[in-house]
Order: C-alpha cells, then structure tokens, then sequence
C-alpha cells in the first residue's frame, strides 16, 4: 500500500510539473521563425522643387512603387537635401536616366511636357518614368497592363501600377546591397518615351 501512495504521488508531482512546463509565461513572446530574415529595404530619395505642376503625379507615382514593392521605398527628399532621384518640368518628351540608382547615386527624370500635351495620364507617365530610375526599360510595344509599355499602352491608359515581372524585377535589383564603387552611379543612358 505504501508503494501504491509513493507511486501516485510521483505520478502527480510529474502531471504538475509537465503541466507547468507546457503552459507559457504571461510575458514570453513567441520566437521569430528561423527562416524569416527581415526585409532589407533600400530608400531613395527623390527631388521634385524643379518638377512644377507635376509635383502631385511624381508623389502618386512613388506612392504606386511604394505600394507595389517590398524592398525600396521612394520618399520626398526635404528642401535641400541630397536626392538620388531628380525631377525636371520640360517641354520635350518624357525621359529619364536608366538606373537601377542607388543610395547615393544621382539619376534624373525628365516629366515632359509634350506627352502631357498630347493627353497622357500624368500619374502613369511619372510612375513609368520612375520605373527607369529603378532600371526597368522600356517595353515597347506594349499592353496599357504593362506600366513599361509607356506611350505605347496608349492616350487613354491610365494604369500607374507596375505588374507582376516590372516588380519581381524591381525586386530582384535591390534585393542585395551592392558594391558602392560598382552601383552608386547609373550608366548614364537616358531612355526617351516618345512614341
């Protein structure tokens, strides 16, 4: 009988002890799962004070790459600051330089006139525009679905938004941080979107 109380005893003692080891403290928090890294995210700047009466496109179409990629961020740089991403008022077609720019280097978007003028959508031209200071070229010819297509996608296209290969390849481009002697400045080739 006394091996009997022993024996229950112990039981006991173990579904308690198993019990307190099983239920979490009130203040763990949950561990992070090992094969989430976080996200590095690459910031550009850019500086509209030259880019006039476009300067509400260029923020809509920064804000159409920060709502459709992870990885970059383009924010307004602050007056004075340094950019890596310009942006002109002209009255020629719209251009820009080819990136992909990176922290510290300089490219620069010409927001023209001309295809304003003609009645293309003012938020996709800057989004387009901005998506060659991320390195995408032009795919022309082209769907109005395809933000690359630029003028292609014709007068009454609308769609500022990059589809699924424009941000997979944004994404692929600063998805690693590079040499600074090697990608801080761009090649300098400007990529004009006349039709």
């Amino acid at each position: 009988m006394l091996h009997r109380t022993v024996t229950r005893a112990l039981i006991g003692a173990g579904a308690i002890a198993l019990s307190v080891t099983v239920l979490p403290t009130a203040n763990a928090s949950p561990a992070p799962a090992p094969d989430l890294a976080p996200l590095a995210i690459t910031t550009l700047y850019y500086d509209d004070s030259q880019a006039a009466e476009f300067k509400s496109a260029v923020a809509a179409g920064a804000q159409s790459w920060n709502s459709s990629v992870q990885n970059v961020r383009l924010v307004k740089a602050a007056s004075g600051a340094p950019a890596e991403i310009r942006v002109i008022a002209d009255d020629g077609w719209p251009r820009a330089t080819l990136g992909p720019v990176r922290p510290g280097g300089r490219v620069t978007v010409w927001f023209g006139r001309q295809a304003v003028n003609e009645g293309y959508n003012t938020t996709r031209i800057a989004a387009h525009e901005l998506g060659h200071s991320l390195g995408l070229p032009d795919r022309k010819p082209g769907p109005c679905s395809s933000l690359m297509s630029g003028s292609t996608g014709g007068v009454s296209c609308a769609n500022a938004t990059p589809n699924a290969s424009e941000r997979a390849t944004v994404e692929s481009r600063y998805a690693s941080v590079p040499s600074a002697a090697r990608d801080a400045r761009s090649g300098g080739v400007v990529v004009v979107d006349a039709p």
